[in-house]
């Protein structure tokens, strides 16, 4: 599915007409708060996911998202990228200084990349991994428009990003767990979104491949011209040093957010969980231990 003869159906994850990434830039004076969620509710079917939440994040902050399985913490991501709405309108939702519903969606998703099971489970995974990574510069499933040399170059840059340059012919379906996560990280990357978003990464990753995955989000964040990054897991030792800043969701409220150390803390995941939580920590890590009753 490329320009070299495989042409894909025209899938598209959520946007608009296909065109040169350079021709969809937002654009915008460094606003202040790259996300901005003001007394939002989201309702599927008869179910609040979310429940009147408020969340800023600032320029130059990266945000670990943590929360138990079927917390909110997709539904959150899915909120910014406007594939959900809030609850009968109320409420407010600005992202990357654009107020959805009152802007260009297709093309404010642009500068969101976002790495996610959904779009891997949609991929056509016996192409090459440097089609993989051109087809985020598009935001389709598969090649169909020309492709130029900067566009090549561009992917090849992401996956360098991401340690696997080595890996751009090798067709993507061949590649261990841990190799195809990064490239869908250089696939979010490779048109140099604003604001990307990783839902659980390294989800079902061995230890090895799970460290190599955590060992390019790190490189990410500390590149002073990359994204800000919204880390999702329910995994706490996940949450790098990089992280300096930790969103704690249960049951779809926001019980907890700010700095790491008021938050990764035994007396508020106690109360979260709903069970004595022991935090230690190592190498900048949270390690999280429930406490027998009557200790």
């Amino acid at each position: 599915m490329n320009d070299r003869g495989l042409h894909g159906e025209r899938a598209r994850c959520g946007v608009g007409p296909v065109r040169a990434a350079a021709e969809l830039s937002i654009p915008m004076d460094a606003p202040t708060d790259v996300v901005r969620i003001e007394n939002v509710t989201v309702r599927i079917g008869t179910r609040d996911v979310l429940r009147d939440v408020s969340w800023r994040v600032g320029a130059g902050e990266h945000w670990a998202i943590l929360g138990r399985n079927g917390s909110g913490k997709t539904t959150l991501l899915k909120l910014i990228h406007g594939e959900v709405w809030p609850y009968g309108g109320r409420g407010r939702v600005e992202v990357l200084g654009q107020r959805l519903g009152a802007c260009d969606l297709p093309v404010l998703r642009r500068s969101i990349g976002w790495v996610s099971a959904a779009v891997q489970q949609r991929l056509y995974r016996r192409q090459p991994v440097l089609d993989i990574v051109l087809s985020g510069r598009f935001a389709t499933l598969g090649l169909w428009d020309q492709v130029s040399e900067d566009d090549r170059a561009a992917a090849r840059a992401a996956l360098s990003q991401v340690g696997c340059g080595h890996l751009e012919e090798r067709p993507y379906a061949e590649l261990s767990q841990g190799e195809q996560q990064r490239v869908l990280i250089a696939r979010a990357l490779v048109s140099r979104p604003a604001l990307l978003m990783l839902d659980e990464p390294c989800a079902g990753l061995d230890f090895v491949a799970r460290e190599e995955v955590l060992a390019a989000v790190a490189r990410l964040a500390q590149d002073p011209g990359g994204p800000t990054i919204l880390y999702v897991t329910h995994h706490p030792e996940e949450i790098l040093p990089c992280f300096r800043r930790v969103l704690l969701i249960e049951g779809g409220r926001f019980v907890a957010q700010g700095d790491r150390e008021d938050v990764l803390t035994g007396p508020v995941l106690s109360a979260a969980y709903g069970t004595p939580i022991q935090v230690d920590w190592l190498a900048g890590r949270p390690i999280l231990t429930p406490v027998p009753s009557g200790t």
